[in-house]
């Protein structure tokens, strides 16, 4: 059960964006897109749904321009994807996580993030857990920190593996 944040989305969506550095190596990671596509490819043989916060939807039609409106082709023309809001259930649990932080003296929960940065990011946290998700994909460092408060395990893109050789189709042009 797989929640992505706007990296791993973009991965896919947009073809030019570029990886990120693989912490091994210092290189950017080898193949982000092929790594993504595959990720898709094994959830949806497993009948699984990966989750599209509407924060992160939104996010990613910022940087799509004209391709916006195929974007949204492709996410909706396959079952694998669902966009689920930010829901009257996913903001009691936004309260409830930031109330907690404010508590223990540490909104930011050891980040740099602006403010804004921390409730977008923590938006869309609290959609996937509402939404019961056990997995968010995603290379940003604070949504990674962020995860394990939501119950969430972040995965960032170079821990994916690859495909194998014999099946290096493409699952999505564009």
């Amino acid at each position: 059960m797989a929640a992505f944040d706007s990296t791993a989305l973009l991965y896919l969506l947009q073809r030019d964006t570029p990886p990120p550095p693989d912490p091994a190596t210092g290189a950017p990671v080898a193949e982000a897109r092929r790594r993504i596509e595959h990720l898709i490819e094994t959830l949806e043989k497993k009948g699984e749904i990966v989750v599209i916060p509407t924060p992160v939807l939104g996010e990613v039609l910022v940087h799509a321009g004209e391709a916006g409106p195929c974007y949204l082709e492709i996410l909706k023309g396959r079952r694998v994807f669902r966009i689920a809001p930010f829901d009257q259930r996913a903001a009691i649990e936004l309260a409830a996580v930031t109330r907690k932080a404010i508590g223990a003296g540490d909104l930011r929960a050891g980040t740099d993030a602006t403010r804004a940065k921390l409730k977008f990011d923590r938006q869309i946290l609290a959609i996937a857990r509402v939404q019961e998700q056990s997995v968010i994909y995603s290379d940003d460092q604070d949504v990674a920190k962020h995860a394990q408060t939501f119950g969430l395990e972040a995965i960032p893109i170079w821990q994916l593996p690859l495909s194998p050789e014999n099946s290096q189709g493409r699952l999505f042009e564009g």
